[in-house]
């Protein structure tokens, strides 16, 4: 991460404009949170994200929200504010999430999970810098490339109380045989692919190295058995990594679910609440791993 005190820094923040096909009638929490539309420091670059909290009073735990896709794909919009972000906020979260750098209006350039993690690493600057948030008490979550994100993450800091993959793309070599059209993607984004293929994937890939995520944080891995985007062996792999090296997650497979997990939307939410309100709300201690009991 990088440490310069300008990280972080909001330079900007309006109150969020949601889109007509928002209705507040949908989201009656909508009344309990402020959604704001900002740009902060990260490297010196000005970064689109969004800032959402409870109205009533804090400070407040918090959540990093990391978002899928690339470029305007796959961006944050409108719903995604409503249905997501002020969701979780109206459990009692300060909600920060990324664009990444280069996107929406955004400075720079993303790299797919090169030096656009700072994007999110930056987040936990701008959270210590805030009077409403308790940065003691971060979560993280993120879906699809959001979760190769999260799992970057978590190979950097120790800060995460707990983390939530929805569908996430922890095996990129993969997803390149799964989707042909992710090679063009690569192509244009990752720094050096041509040269280094593999090489640039791997290190993008937390089914290759999941001792090196931080293992006080513990992950709830959610992923569809009807999923196309990202395959779910994905997940599968990536939970046998855990459990080889003893970290602690829980692994949760939906039947015929797609890639939003959108037939399972209220379980996929209490899932998500529970982990959350579990490990970084109430601070629950971490399970025994080691083989016990009768």
């Amino acid at each position: 991460m990088n440490n310069s005190s300008t990280n972080g820094t909001i330079v900007s923040k309006t109150p969020y404009i949601f889109p007509e096909d928002v209705q507040a009638s949908d989201f009656p929490y909508l009344e309990e949170v402020e959604a704001s539309e900002i740009f902060y420091l990260s490297d010196g670059l000005k970064v689109k994200g969004f800032y959402i909290r409870p109205k009533r009073g804090g400070p407040h735990p918090c959540v990093i929200y990391n978002r899928g896709g690339n470029r305007e794909f796959g961006a944050i919009v409108g719903k995604t504010v409503a249905s997501l972000l002020c969701r979780i906020a109206s459990w009692g979260y300060i909600v920060v999430a990324s664009q990444y750098r280069g996107n929406d209006g955004g400075e720079g350039r993303e790299e797919f999970g090169g030096a656009d993690i700072n994007d999110v690493l930056n987040l936990f600057q701008l959270l210590d810098k805030d009077p409403q948030a308790d940065s003691s008490r971060i979560g993280m979550y993120g879906g699809s490339r959001g979760g190769m994100m999260t799992c970057l993450a978590l190979a950097k800091t120790d800060r995460l109380k707990a983390a939530v993959i929805r569908c996430g793309a922890s095996d990129l070599t993969d997803w390149k045989e799964d989707r042909s059209d992710m090679v063009e993607v690569y192509r244009d984004l990752i720094p050096g692919f041509d040269e280094d293929p593999e090489g640039t994937l791997v290190a993008r890939s937390a089914v290759y190295w999941p001792e090196k995520l931080c293992k006080t944080t513990p992950i709830l891995i959610m992923h569809g058995t009807a999923d196309w985007r990202v395959n779910p062996k994905s997940s599968l792999k990536l939970a046998e990594g855990l459990l080889k090296t003893r970290h602690p997650f829980r692994l949760v497979l939906l039947e015929g679910a797609d890639h939003a997990l959108s037939e399972f939307l209220e379980e996929r939410n209490r899932l998500t609440k529970d982990w959350l309100d579990r490990y970084v709300k109430d601070g629950e201690p971490l399970p025994n791993l080691e083989p016990h009991g009768d």
